[in-house]
């Protein structure tokens, strides 16, 4: 009787081991998908969204010009990169300074930096200085702005409008806690290509303005404008990594669940 009554025990033992260890599979896989979707996209889910890269080399391979959009050569996109020294004032980009006092396209050792974190920006970027804004007036509607930011300092400010309607601000709070690159030149602070883009055909723009409130500087390069009257598709913030991967993930859970569960059978058979 005995016998039989500890054999049924241990069968029940083993069924919920089971069970538990069937549920602590599935939560690691949710808390892993979770983790990497934030990891994948770090901006907000409404309205314009935003996300951060290293960027790209330039279109010929420069890396000595600041980082390009990993968007540059996509149909329908086109790349101001200040070289010739000047904002442009014509076209389809149309950019005013609201002052010019001190705000410029200038050289120095301020400028973006490069996709791997280069310094040698050898091209002109667009600065702009100590309460003064830069506003870009657009043709046609985008649903996409890209800019090489950086050195991301206090008092950056970027907004998108719908005409003369405010769709979103973007600040340095925002940005430099996910820059993926910091460097010395730029006393640490962050670098980093932003990719602003429409979630939505109610959400796409026809004017940027570029703020610098109060002191400081807001240093930008290599502003890649998408024409679009929809949502871009570029970037899916509902992206969820790879089967493969969630099957990798699983297999390293289930491996440490398998050799926990293992250790209290043995347990369990021990102790009967």
């Amino acid at each position: 009787m005995n016998s039989s009554r500890k054999r049924i025990d241990q069968q029940i033992e083993i069924q919920n081991l089971k069970i538990m260890s069937f549920k602590k599979i599935a939560c690691i896989a949710a808390l892993s998908l979770s983790a990497i979707s934030s990891f994948m996209y770090a901006g907000s889910a409404q309205a314009i969204s935003f996300q951060i890269t290293t960027g790209i080399a330039g279109p010929n391979g420069e890396t000595n010009q600041g980082a390009f959009s990993e968007f540059t050569k996509l149909p329908g996109t086109t790349t101001v990169n200040f070289n010739d020294g000047q904002a442009p004032t014509t076209g389809f980009a149309k950019y005013s300074f609201e002052t010019g006092q001190n705000s410029s396209v200038k050289l120095d050792q301020w400028a973006p930096a490069g996709a791997n974190g280069e310094v040698n920006n050898n091209g002109n970027y667009l600065a702009v200085f100590n309460g003064d804004k830069v506003t870009i007036n657009l043709d046609n509607y985008l649903n996409y702005f890209g800019i090489d930011w950086g050195a991301i300092s206090s008092g950056n400010v970027f907004s998108f409008y719908n005409r003369n309607t405010l769709i979103k601000s973007f600040t340095t709070a925002d940005v430099n806690p996910v820059a993926p690159i910091k460097v010395s030149q730029h006393n640490g602070e962050g670098n980093g290509y932003l990719h602003f883009y429409s979630d939505s055909s109610s959400d796409i723009f026809n004017k940027i303005v570029i703020t610098q409130a109060g002191g400081g500087g807001f240093e930008s390069d290599n502003h890649s404008f998408h024409l679009g009257t929809d949502r871009f598709t570029g970037f899916d913030p509902k992206a969820v990594p790879e089967p493969s991967v969630i099957l990798g993930m699983l297999t390293v859970g289930g491996m440490f669940l398998r050799k926990r569960k293992n250790e209290k059978l043995q347990s369990v058979s021990q102790s009967h």
